[in-house]
């Protein structure tokens, strides 16, 4: 996974690409996160909220938090007390401006922060989540096990991502737009020519289903259930500390 990177030319380390990267298009995200998806992630988004609400957590970490919207939608799991941290500033700053005007400061509070080095506590969260955020971690195994790390004894990591679908006629479309339409809209919007040639890519280089199962239970995840999502377009993940 590391090997797939935003900027081709660039030296930097895929962790760093990534922070530069949503820093460049944190204006335009959101916007292009709902129009591109045409609105299903906020669908994909409500179910795993379900599934989380099953375990009734009053603390949840949000692991590459962006702007917050998962942190946002998350309170209807009935946390108390959510925290988001995210590498990108500017996205961090955005998700904080849209958390003031809502009046959520108290429920809600985005930090920026690392996924392989998580500046909390061991056993300090009932859940963590990921949406749309774990195939950007620079390394798939350290990420997981800080997340197992940071969880209370019983407490669930639910990651929301998007995966490849098993069906031939269904997978050929999905490709097409998501490496031609895709990125050709991204670049016109974000006015970033990489962002969106890299996502899809991402995608594609992400060990999705069983490959990423066993990536959560050599972390020490056990309990593991696979939602697949829209004909498997995206795939829910939920395992346990138990």
């Amino acid at each position: 996974m590391s090997e797939i990177k935003p900027y081709r030319d660039s030296t930097a380390g895929k962790k760093e690409q990534v922070a530069t990267m949503f820093d460049r298009i944190a204006p335009k995200y959101d916007f292009l996160n709902h129009t591109l998806s045409f609105g299903i992630d906020k669908i994909w988004r409500r179910k795993a909220i379900r599934l989380i609400a099953k375990y009734t957590p009053a603390t949840i970490l949000d692991v590459a938090t962006g702007t917050g919207d998962f942190a946002i939608a998350a309170l209807k799991s009935g946390a108390k007390k959510i925290t988001g941290i995210d590498i990108s500033k500017e996205m961090v700053a955005i998700g904080q401006d849209k958390i003031k005007k809502m009046g959520l400061e108290e429920r809600i509070v985005l930090m920026t922060g690392d996924s392989e080095a998580i500046q909390f506590p061991d056993r300090s969260f009932d859940a963590a989540t990921v949406a749309f955020g774990v195939r950007n971690f620079e390394n798939l195994s350290v990420g997981l096990k800080e997340l197992f790390r940071v969880l209370k004894q019983g407490g669930i990591l639910c990651v929301l991502e998007f995966s490849k679908p098993r069906n031939p006629l269904v997978r050929f479309g999905y490709n097409f737009y998501s490496n031609n339409l895709m990125p050709w809209l991204g670049r016109k919007i974000s006015g970033d020519p990489a962002a969106y040639t890299y996502l899809p890519e991402s995608v594609q280089g992400f060990p999705d289903g069983e490959n990423f199962i066993t990536f959560m239970r050599k972390s020490g995840f056990d309990k593991i259930r696979e939602y697949r999502l829209t004909f498997g377009i995206a795939t829910i993940y939920i395992g346990e500390k138990v």
